[in-house]
């Protein structure tokens, strides 16, 4: 069993970064595809990015992709989501969750879900 917890979020101008952060306790990070969700106030939640096991394969929603960067360090049991060119339209909790598999990226084949991070861009 993972347990995540997600740091990094806050409010930051539209053009702006921030970097989440979401580490994992447990023996099984470093065997883990990992994704980020989000979602915002009256919408589904939705899936952000992923990263494989190794690190060397990512995947990344049409609406980030170009402007979001997935990584990880398995030594450190973390796994980051670097946001720039950040847009109001961003703003949701930000979340971290196991996935169940590589190509599985829809939160209902997520598990161990963290408790989630704010993240509000101001325009």
């Amino acid at each position: 069993q993972v347990q995540l917890v997600e740091s990094g979020g806050g409010l930051v101008q539209a053009g702006g970064s921030l970097r989440l952060s979401c580490a994992a306790s447990g023996r099984t990070f470093s065997s883990s595809a990992m994704g980020w969700f989000r979602q915002a106030p009256g919408k589904r939640r939705e899936f952000v990015a992923a990263i494989s096991l190794s690190g060397k394969a990512t995947q990344y929603a049409d609406s980030v992709k170009g402007r979001f960067i997935i990584s990880r360090d398995n030594a450190k049991n973390t796994v980051y989501l670097q946001m720039n060119s950040l847009k109001p339209e961003d703003t949701a909790v930000y979340y971290c969750a196991v996935l169940r598999a590589w190509g599985l990226f829809e939160s209902s084949t997520a598990d161990n879900w963290g408790q989630g991070t704010q993240v509000t861009v101001s325009s």
